[in-house]
């Protein structure tokens, strides 16, 4: 199984590829990132089997430090609903291929790194 720091800097760089495609890479949200990819070493270190659940994992803990400070990100332009809401990553627990899924209408919009 891999270990943690390749994992970790994976999971690092696609949530950053997806902060950055929605312009939203500024110091305050990555260092939230680094923030979240620091949470997540004790956890990938202990359950090393977990690896795929990682970048799901880390998406998902930048989401909830990011809405007390910023509010919701990343949010859906996939649908014709009139007010802004987030996507999320399912499955909600992590797992393998993380995607991006809109809160509204369901619909995939995008794996996670590639909005």
């Amino acid at each position: 199984m891999d270990t943690p720091d390749p994992v970790l800097a994976d999971a690092r760089a696609l949530v950053l590829r997806d902060l950055q495609a929605t312009g939203a890479a500024d110091a305050e949200t990555v260092s939230a990132l680094e923030d979240a990819v620091a949470i997540r070493r004790w956890w990938a270190e202990q359950w090393t089997e977990g690896a795929p659940y990682v970048a799901g994992l880390v998406a998902q803990d930048l989401q909830d430090a990011l809405l007390t400070s910023r509010g919701k990100w990343p949010l859906c332009t996939a649908c014709d609903h009139l007010d802004p809401h987030p996507l999320y990553i399912h499955p909600d627990l992590g797992g393998p291929d993380p995607t991006w899924v809109c809160e509204v209408s369901g619909i995939e919009v995008a794996p996670l790194g590639r909005l």
